[in-house]
Order: C-alpha cells, then sequence, then structure tokens
C-alpha cells in the first residue's frame, strides 16, 4: 500500500509502480479531495487514518507492507499504532515527523494558497499544468504512448481549484494535529515488524535537515525491527528520482516480512 505525501495524488508513486508491480500486488490511493477522489468538506486525522486502515483491510489476503512518503510515511505510523494486525511491515520514505511537521506543513501550506490564488487571478490552468504533466511523465515512461497517458493522468489528478483546496485543508489539519500525533506516539509502539525508513540528504539547510534525519532515526530506534540510513545526494522526493532505491527496500521488506 502506497501512501503519498500531503497534499499529493497517487501518482507520485508512478515511477516506482511498474517495478514493483513485477514482484507483487501493489496499491496506491488519492486521499479524500486528492486527485480522483471525492471532495470532501472536512478533513480530519481520524478519517485519514480510517480510511487507510479500511483499505488496508480489503486489499488482499493478510496484512500489507505500508510505504509512506513524508506525511504519508507519518499516516503509516499512525496506522500501525492503532491497527498493527493490518500492517506487515513499513518502508517510511524522509517521514513527516510531529516535532518538525508543523514548520515543513506551514510552508507546504502556503506554497498551495499561493499556486490557488495565481492560478484563480491570472488563470493559470492550463500551459503551467501541462508542462508539469509532461515533466512528472518524462520522469516515468521513455513509451511516447504512456507517456500520453501519463500526461492525460496528471492533468485530470492535480492542480485543479477543488483538488488545491484539499492540499490546503490537509496541510492544515496535519499542522493542528501535531499535539493530538504527540500524545499517540507516546502511548503507542510500533508493532515487531520489519520497519525501514530512509533520509533524504539534500533539499534544505543543514541545520534543519540533520534536525528531521535525528527524528527519522529516532522513529526506526523504536521499532522492535527498524533499520535506518540515508539515501546519499537525495532530495526529499526520492521515490521520483532515486526509483532503484525505493524498490529494493520495498522488496526487502516483503522478503522480511514473508509477504
Amino acid at each position: 500500500m502506497l501512501e503519498a505525501a500531503s497534499g499529493t495524488p497517487s501518482l507520485t508513486w508512478a515511477p516506482v509502480l511498474a517495478p514493483l508491480a513485477r514482484c507483487t500486488r501493489v496499491v496506491a490511493y488519492d486521499r479524500a479531495g486528492l486527485g480522483a477522489s471525492d471532495p470532501v468538506h472536512r478533513l480530519s486525522l481520524d478519517s485519514a487514518v480510517e480510511d487507510l486502515a479500511a483499505l488496508l483491510s480489503r486489499a488482499g489476503d493478510g496484512p500489507c507492507v505500508v510505504v509512506g512518503h513524508s506525511w504519508g510515511g507519518l499516516l503509516a505510523q499512525l496506522v500501525a499504532w492503532a491497527e498493527p494486525g493490518l500492517v506487515a511491515g513499513l518502508v517510511l520514505l524522509d517521514p513527516a515527523h510531529e516535532e518538525f511537521q508543523p514548520w515543513l506543513g506551514r510552508v507546504a501550506e502556503g506554497m498551495h494558497a499561493r499556486q490557488l490564488a495565481a492560478r484563480t487571478a491570472l488563470r493559470l490552468t492550463g500551459r503551467s499544468r501541462h508542462r508539469h504533466a509532461l515533466r512528472e511523465a518524462a520522469r516515468t515512461a521513455d513509451d511516447p504512448r504512456v507517456r500520453d497517458l501519463l500526461v492525460d493522468a496528471w492533468l485530470a489528478a492535480s492542480g485543479g481549484r477543488q483538488q488545491v483546496r484539499s492540499a490546503v485543508g490537509e496541510n492544515r489539519m496535519i499542522n493542528e494535529a501535531a499535539a493530538e500525533i504527540r500524545r499517540r506516539r507516546a502511548a503507542s509502539s510500533l508493532p515487531d515488524v520489519p520497519v525501514t525508513v530512509l533520509s533524504a540528504s539534500r533539499g534544505m539547510p543543514d541545520g534543519m535537515r540533520r534536525r528531521w534525519t535525528e527524528l527519522q532515526k529516532s522513529v526506526a530506534l523504536s521499532a522492535p525491527a527498524g533499520e535506518h540510513s540515508v539515501v546519499p545526494a537525495a532530495g526529499h522526493h526520492f521515490h521520483s528520482s532515486r526509483p532503484d532505491v525505493v524498490t529494493q527496500a520495498v522488496l526487502d521488506v516483503l522478503a522480511r516480512a514473508g509477504r
């Protein structure tokens, strides 16, 4: 089960979908209000956890390995605390942390809000979205026919007014939930399943990067079967730039979990 970063559609997983699907069943989904999912009036921490738990309970025969990026990595932990029987293993890619997320979330929320304002004021709903879709498709496929399909999918799944509003709302919800997530972490523990935490090494000032990496390392150390490593020369979205590293990490956890 692939869980994307805050405010982003499941298409961000496109670079790793094909290599993983050759070896196992893979599910990627759009959270409420994002991508192709229905709009929602209000998001909450509980609804996000319940939605993921419901998907895991119906995804296949037995517990799943959950792969989460950024906020998706924190959401994966929340589900593992609440419903450990649904989780066979965790792969957390530069996962968000409640002690760091509020700052990061405010930046993301501001970016989404400015994006929505710019699109509304300048009517930038066509050309800029198409350039973004072309960029993302080029990272994923060499076949022109597949690229065209990916461009169409990106245009449908991101950048619309409702989708941007939902992204802003999700980031705001995450920021407001930091204290509750802190409480749940203190009262819970990760199950005794394989856990791999991968940290980026670039993309922000050194002091901030060190702080975030230390928090991510602490997540791995809190797991009975946790492992942590830093991906060299990799920014936050390294499942796009280094899909080989992510694919291997997922396959390793699947093997350790006997899935």
